[in-house]
């Protein structure tokens, strides 16, 4: 009897793994939330980078569409894709940065050393606006129609292919 006893956790312990086994079996790891998409921007109030004073993320994204780039200085795929966003602001698109969970002193290094290619910048240092926006990881980029509706995201570093893609989806 206590040999059996002595089985039951192992048993469990394999009964949990093949549980989890088989569900991620099921599940794509491609599929990336876009439950905003569709609907409304958050109404968030977030502070400038460069004074602290409150801005309405719905303000900084009209009276045209716009891509809200969510950053930060310390994520190494972000500084991948900032020569992307640097070619876009030559291009004439607007694109509004969040700094994610970031020093502001950090954030404005970061864009010092390899340009700036916001329109407006933004900080989230606690990371709650984050949340509302439904951010997975950075960097993550929204098109925000001039409705203020989210008409697509993408998650991930932007490539040049990316970024069309994204910039097609707006209306003409």
């Amino acid at each position: 009897m206590n040999r059996t006893l002595a089985f039951l956790p192992l048993a469990a312990l394999l009964a949990l793994g093949l549980l989890f086994g088989l569900f991620a079996l099921k599940r794509d790891p491609k599929v990336q939330p876009h439950a905003l998409v569709g609907k409304p921007l958050p109404d968030l109030v977030l502070p400038a980078l460069d004074d602290g004073r409150p801005v309405r993320l719905h303000d900084a994204a009209k009276p045209e569409p716009v891509l809200v780039n969510i950053f930060a200085s310390w994520c190494a795929p972000c500084e991948v894709e900032h020569p992307v966003l640097v070619e876009l602001k030559k291009q004439g698109v607007r694109v509004v940065g969040v700094a994610y969970k970031d020093a502001p002193e950090n954030t404005k290094a970061f864009i010092g050393r390899l340009g700036d290619p916001y329109a407006q910048r933004l900080v989230d240092r606690d990371g709650r606006a984050g949340i509302d926006l439904g951010v997975t990881g950075v960097p993550e980029t929204y098109l925000v129609g001039a409705n203020g509706t989210i008409l697509a995201k993408h998650t991930g570093p932007l490539t040049p292919e990316k970024a069309r893609e994204l910039l097609a989806k707006a209306p003409r």
